[in-house]
């Protein structure tokens, strides 16, 4: 996935899923405006289903990969 320079998800507010989600960084960086912290290329989040994140914000863009996998 990748996110262009700019991006603002505010408007999206707080996401949750009902599935498993991984994503790692591969190149540029992300701030999470609720947890007030900036991830960058190289980092690896996993997320439960459930698990409120974001929203996000891109100043320079990101690209991520990102593997989603249902509850059971």
């Amino acid at each position: 996935m990748r996110w262009a320079s700019g991006t603002d998800t505010s408007a999206d507010r707080v996401s949750r899923h009902d599935f498993w989600e991984e994503v790692h960084l591969v190149e540029g960086a992300m701030h999470d405006l609720a947890l007030g912290r900036t991830f960058v290329a190289g980092m690896y989040a996993c997320r439960p289903p459930g698990v409120p994140h974001g929203p996000w914000t891109s100043l320079d863009g990101v690209t991520m990969l990102v593997i989603t996998c249902p509850a059971r």
